[in-house]
């Protein structure tokens, strides 16, 4: 299967922080003939894949299978849910985007704006102002069908577009397992370990757990990372940009990454004619942190696609950036195993 296919099948999959289980169930399914594997407590994917060779450091390479989304809190009188975010969403995102709770089709509503106050029309809105309409004429007729605890999940069409480019909900970060179902499928030159890991969106849960049990020495997390690209961003808010290669940061609000991998990466980048470039802003964060600092400390890097609307229902990203971090990640597994 090819890339491309490969990241649509996980894009299209429902995987909200804590139910995650369509995800893993794919994945699975993809790795299971190409190495050993085991699922933790928390529902992470533990894989191992044997390499031609045994190397002298033990990598590991790890990326989320969760998704932002949203959670059932109450069923309202009128039919309508009351939800929450799960992961960090900007409520504004989501009004009048279609959705579905249980396989149910529905829309997020909000206050009609010739309603709203004038005070109200100058702020942004908040998730308590908002409701799940799935077509329920009352709380009984709804409460047959969802209830408080239910997710409540973006119905996104993945597609592509212009030059390159592809639209869809959860690239962050199912590009990661896309790059690692990728290389558990190919020859790689050293072992290497492979954590699919849950709850990022809501506090790099599954990573903590999973590192604690691989122990690492070195780690390279693949993620998806705000571009912010667009004409109305300021230059400085530009932190990278789509089309110009993988992200390699050196520090964001989670992490100080080490130091030498920053470098190495960028050294064997311009040997491989890779595009490279890095975060040019203090920000954000991913799964290294809490990684790096597992039991005795991880050496960690962080290869992230550069994508624009993040945490959305249609985030976008260029396919030749996420390529470009396959080989990257490759290369890189390959130089911190003989370090």
């Amino acid at each position: 299967m090819d890339f491309e296919t490969l990241l649509n099948e996980l894009c299209v999959l429902n995987g909200t922080s804590g139910d995650e289980g369509a995800v893993r169930n794919y994945i699975i399914d993809k790795i299971k003939d190409k190495c050993e594997y085991k699922i933790d407590p928390l529902g992470s994917i533990i894989a191992f894949k044997k390499g031609r060779s045994t190397p002298k450091n033990k990598v590991m390479i790890s990326a989320h299978m969760d998704e932002v989304g949203m959670i059932v809190t109450s069923v309202k009188s009128d039919g309508t849910l009351t939800v929450s975010p799960v992961g960090g969403i900007d409520a504004r995102v989501v009004i009048g985007r279609k959705v579905k709770v249980n396989g149910i089709q529905g829309v997020i509503g909000s206050k009609a704006v010739h309603n709203l106050s004038s005070d109200e029309r100058k702020r942004a809105a908040e998730f308590s102002s908002l409701y799940a309409d799935i077509g329920a004429e009352s709380r009984e007729e709804a409460e047959k069908l969802v209830c408080p605890g239910d997710y409540v999940y973006f119905d996104s069409e993945y597609y592509l577009f212009g030059d390159g480019f592809v639209c869809g909900k959860a690239i962050d970060d199912r590009f990661g397992c896309a790059v690692m179902i990728t290389l558990i499928n190919s020859d790689l030159a050293y072992d290497c370990t492979f954590t699919f890991v849950v709850q990022e969106e809501v506090g790099l849960r599954g990573a903590r757990a999973a590192a604690f049990t691989v122990e690492p020495d070195f780690a390279i997390v693949l993620e998806a990372t705000t571009a912010a690209d667009i004409p109305l961003a300021s230059d400085e808010k530009k932190c990278c940009f789509l089309g110009k290669g993988p992200a390699v940061s050196y520090m964001d609000r989670s992490t100080i990454y080490d130091r030498e991998l920053y470098s190495l990466s960028k050294q064997l980048a311009k040997e491989n004619n890779l595009p490279w470039q890095t975060k040019t802003m203090v920000a954000g964060g991913n799964d290294s942190g809490a990684i790096h600092i597992t039991k005795g400390g991880v050496r960690t890097m962080a290869i992230s696609v550069p994508c624009r609307y993040l945490h959305s229902p249609a985030s976008a990203a260029k396919l030749s950036d996420m390529e470009a971090s396959l080989k990257l990640a490759e290369i890189m597994l390959e130089k911190a195993c003989t370090l």
